[in-house]
């Protein structure tokens, strides 16, 4: 059951008491009435609330004087000025002073309640937000990497246990998951840390050029050696090699990878002077490197050598709990970037990527993250931001409209789309909500909102 929202009402006039207190308990706020500052400021030492509606001009204390009591015992709190038009210059004074809005008597039921709804919101984010960066700065990082899903906290474990060792590992992912990441986190927890990480993109260079980048050549080793050149493995001597995408060297450059793993030495291309080197080996594949050991397309001694500890990360889908976190880091550093300031998302932001398989992974999600944060015009990322395939029904793995819906406007089918998604992940969770919001990425109460508004069926889902 959501959570009641409860609004301190702080005004000297009785039939404000009598009007807005029948009001807003009749749309389902908890309201507590103050007559004067006085006595607001000494409920304040009692009770917290999530909203506050302070009138300005009152006997004793004023609503300014008011309101910095208010911010200094809670930065946080989210304020509604009630003014006379004749103080509207105090009230531009009081969003100055932190208030979030003001309304001006005589008001209208519908205004005070449509800025009541949007402070609701407001006041939503901000605590996310607090929670987020909570997070963030907490139990659920690891030198840069973020998660605090059950698959993640036990990469966490790995790392932290193969860290300070001299072992090999091989990390093993789809395109996307941070295997680099983990690499690197595993060296700057290393007692090699001080000393050279260097990352061997072996996919990108032929083979006869990677061996010389490799280990290094001596003047005359081949047509254009003019000069002895230091490979990358003298270079990262007592650091860490990470060699990306492993699975795309040949097979005579993986038996010198072996030798070199194996005696701890290697001679330069065209040289004869043996070179020792300690060099602690990471490596990364998103391939089945056992499937390509039987097509014979893969050593398997380099595989064992390798296969020391494993650490395999988890697809995006598989971990979608952790997605508010990511979005939460993404938003911070490219708000940062793009000197814009955005809180998080709507609603139909997070089911759209609650929904979603997310082929790309992290790296997909960090590239969609920064578009919106350059394309969104306010505070509040919402579906216009997102690029045009996700605002359509074929996305990855998720369920396709009726083409009756097709026809209709975007906003519906968005909200037909939704409806889909959301109908689906119960149809998973065999209706229990609570695992829904999770699968989706959502709070408990947010996805009971939502199938109210949506008018999801949740019957038969046993």
């Amino acid at each position: 059951m959501a959570k009641t929202t409860s609004i301190h009402l702080i005004d000297d006039e009785p039939v404000i008491h009598e009007v807005l207190g029948q009001l807003l308990t009749s749309e389902g706020y908890e309201v507590e009435i103050s007559s004067s500052g006085e006595e607001a400021l000494g409920k304040l030492g009692e009770q917290s609330f999530d909203l506050t509606l302070l009138d300005l001009l009152m006997p004793g204390l004023d609503g300014l004087a008011v309101l910095q009591r208010i911010r200094e015992k809670d930065p946080q709190a989210t304020v509604i000025i009630i003014t006379a038009y004749a103080s509207v210059e105090s009230a531009l004074a009081a969003m100055k002073m932190g208030a979030y809005d003001y309304i001006q008597k005589p008001f209208k039921h519908e205004e005070l309640l449509l800025t009541l709804q949007r402070a609701v919101e407001h006041s939503r984010l901000k605590e996310e937000n607090l929670r987020l960066k909570d997070e963030l700065r907490g139990k659920f990082s690891f030198s840069n990497i973020i998660g605090k899903s059950k698959v993640m906290e036990s990469v966490f474990d790995l790392i932290r246990a193969a860290a300070p060792t001299r072992s090999t590992i091989l990390i093993q992912g789809e395109s996307g998951t941070g295997k680099e990441l983990v690499a690197r986190s595993i060296h700057q927890n290393s007692d090699r840390s001080q000393f050279s990480f260097i990352t061997v993109n072996s996919g990108s260079l032929p083979p006869d050029l990677l061996e010389s980048h490799l280990f290094g050549h001596v003047k005359g080793a081949f047509t254009g050696a003019v000069s002895h050149k230091m490979g990358l493995f003298e270079a990262a001597d007592r650091g860490t090699i990470f060699f990306d995408e492993i699975s795309t060297l040949n097979l005579e450059t993986q038996a010198k990878l072996l030798r070199v793993m194996q005696e701890k030495e290697f001679m330069r291309l065209g040289g004869t002077k043996t070179i020792k080197v300690d060099v602690r080996i990471i490596a990364a594949t998103n391939t089945d490197l056992e499937e390509m050991i039987k097509k014979k397309s893969f050593r398997e001694d380099l595989f064992y050598r390798l296969n020391v500890i494993k650490i395999e990360l988890p697809p995006l889908r598989q971990r979608k709990e952790d997605i508010p976190l990511l979005v939460k880091h993404f938003l911070d550093l490219y708000g940062q970037e793009n000197a814009k300031e955005v809180e998080g998302l709507t609603e139909e932001v997070w089911a759209i990527m609650g929904g979603y398989h997310w082929p790309g992974n992290i790296r997909e999600l960090e590239n969609l993250i920064e578009r919106a944060v350059v394309f969104t015009k306010t505070k509040v990322v919402d579906p216009s931001s997102l690029p045009p395939f996700l605002l359509t029904p074929r996305i990855s793995e998720g369920p396709d409209l009726p083409a009756a819906a097709k026809t209709l406007p975007l906003k519906d089918q968005i909200q037909s789309f939704q409806r889909q998604v959301i109908t689906e992940t119960l149809r998973k969770t065999k209706g229990v909500q609570k695992q829904a919001a999770k699968m989706l990425g959502l709070k408990p109460t947010t996805l009971n909102e939502m199938i109210k508004r949506l008018k999801v069926d949740t019957q038969n889902y046993s």
